[in-house]
């Protein structure tokens, strides 16, 4: 039996696929988008959140502690009066993990299925695979960047029904600047899931001054040829949950969060969520 670390499942998820679905989240990602709003998913690592709203800096959670579930965290996860320290991040077996998302097989059969959201699914590639084996005849989508080694791209891609493949950017070095890498890999996937024959949709996040010009999302039309394409509105609340994983959310995404754009003037093949 395959494990791997996942730090959420949200069952009755409305927004990552077709019907009713259960997302898992995958932990780890290569990425290092500045809108991202799951920064939990960044490290492939069991990681501790403390929500800062509600501490009175007693420091119990400080003291030592001896539970298994509170190894490497430096902290108990477990004695906060208010609840607001926890681990994000658990292990799982792919077997475990299926038998119990298939308990509400009979709902999820219903136009709705699973999603593998992340994080990225890539990273851990025969988890992956397992899973999407063990729920089958469930639909099984996948949420990705597109940056993993084409061979781990294709043979993760051929298990599932259905690839959600996000564009960011067409420009290499804008990619680079706003995400940490350069989308050559990305762009070598998305060309090899255009000839598979595998049912996909392209997915570009609206983010304000940074990926909805129209410089970008012309050259994204080009790369798309004639695929779906779901523009996401920008979410507001993305850096929510930055200060409780210890990190920073940027200060440069400074436009107005509630633009909406014209669909007029954009291909037919691309939909405004």
């Amino acid at each position: 039996m395959k494990t791997g670390i996942i730090f959420d499942v949200k069952e009755f998820s409305l927004n990552d696929g077709d019907g009713i679905r259960t997302t898992v989240f995958f932990k780890g990602c290569p990425l290092r988008c500045i809108w991202c709003h799951n920064p939990e998913g960044f490290s492939s690592a069991r990681e501790l959140f403390l929500t800062q709203n509600g501490c009175t800096h007693c420091g119990l959670c400080q003291k030592s502690c001896s539970h298994p579930d509170c190894q490497g965290l430096g902290r108990c996860i477990h004695i906060c009066p208010q609840g607001l320290v926890k681990a994000v991040g658990r292990e799982v077996d792919a077997t475990q993990l299926a038998s119990e998302i298939r308990q509400a097989e009979d709902l999820l059969l219903f136009g709705g299925g699973v999603t593998l959201s992340g994080g990225e699914v890539m990273l851990q590639p025969e988890f992956a695979i397992e899973l999407i084996e063990a729920l089958k005849p469930l639909h099984v989508l996948i949420e990705t960047c597109g940056y993993a080694p084409t061979e781990t791209f294709s043979r993760v891609a051929s298990h599932c029904d259905t690839v959600y493949f996000d564009l960011k950017l067409a420009d290499r070095d804008l990619h680079r600047t706003y995400t940490g890498v350069y989308n050559d890999l990305i762009l070598q996937n998305l060309a090899w899931l255009q000839n598979s024959g595998i049912d996909f949709r392209i997915r570009t996040p609206l983010i304000p001054g940074i990926t909805d010009t129209d410089e970008n999302l012309a050259a994204i039309a080009t790369l798309a040829k004639c695929a779906t394409v779901e523009l996401l509105p920008y979410n507001p609340l993305a850096g929510a949950k930055y200060a409780g994983l210890g990190k920073n959310f940027t200060t440069q995404i400074q436009a107005d969060h509630s633009r909406i754009r014209d669909t007029a003037s954009l291909p037919d093949h691309f939909i405004l969520k």
